[in-house]
């Protein structure tokens, strides 16, 4: 008897070794979580070792998959140096890059915006995914189905004046991913995702409280709710995974659909 098709095949991720940064908690660890189990080993690099490490065991528990955390400032280049060594160690290469860790802080006067607050979210949401990138490039030009999916912000395609600081670090951070994409082609395949609100304690604490949530619930947003990491996990596994093997070169929108909903008050 014929062994019955399977549609999600080439979603599984079995001999693929992953790094998903910032993956401690709230979006990343969702996205460690789907990729793990769907059959990849990951390292979790977050800036809070100690929780990269427990979230990880809690993954390894879930699906019975290899998945390891450490400790990694995403500004520090030899912290970026020390993660891809010990991966590429622990799982004998790379095939797969998250490059999701980001945050940003309200200003709500945007005249009053810090060159340093600039310098500091750039750093953070853009300069670290180029450094990641590069210095995971000679693991993944050798694996097979090679990617780097971004983790980027549907503030960085609409007025949003009052995170204006992450706002335009998530920007740059699209347009320079849609550039990799070209420089590596053929080689490694390099998308992003234009994030909308998935209610996590990292929006509590950027200063999005409950009323600020209701606001979302607009005609604009087609679903009618806000985000769950799980939707974001979602779209990671298409684009990492081989099912998402003639994707490159793209930016996506996962934010429920429609169009301009401010965050914020005045």
């Amino acid at each position: 008897m014929a062994r019955a098709y399977d549609a999600f095949a080439e979603f599984r991720m079995t001999g693929h070794n992953v790094v998903v940064t910032g993956g401690a908690q709230n979006i990343g660890a969702g996205i460690a979580r789907s990729l793990a189990g769907a059959g990849a080993r990951v390292m979790i690099a977050d800036l809070n070792g100690e929780k990269a490490a427990e979230t990880a065991a809690a993954i390894a528990a879930e699906t019975g998959q290899d998945c390891r955390g450490m400790a990694c400032d995403v500004t520090d280049e030899a912290a970026i140096r020390a993660v891809v060594a010990a991966t590429a160690d622990a799982f004998g290469g790379i095939s797969t890059l998250v490059n999701n860790v980001g945050w940003g802080g309200r200003h709500p006067d945007p005249t009053a915006i810090s060159e340093e607050d600039f310098v500091q979210s750039y750093k953070l949401n853009a300069i670290s995914a180029y450094r990641m990138s590069m210095a995971c490039l000679p693991y993944l030009e050798q694996a097979e189905n090679a990617a780097i999916a971004n983790s980027s912000s549907f503030s960085a395609a609409t007025p949003a004046y009052d995170i204006l600081a992450y706002a335009t670090a998530k920007a740059a951070l699209t347009q320079m991913m849609v550039s990799i994409a070209h420089m590596l082609s053929r080689k490694v395949r390099v998308n992003s995702l234009l994030i909308g609100t998935v209610m996590t304690a990292g929006y509590g604490e950027a200063g999005i409280d409950p009323a600020m949530q209701d606001r979302l619930m607009h005609p604009d947003n087609l679903v009618g709710r806000t985000g769950r990491p799980q939707d974001v996990a979602n779209a990671m596994l298409w684009l990492c995974s081989p099912a998402g093997g003639w994707v490159s070169g793209q930016t996506i929108n996962v934010h429920g659909g429609g169009g301009v909903v401010r965050l914020f008050g005045d």
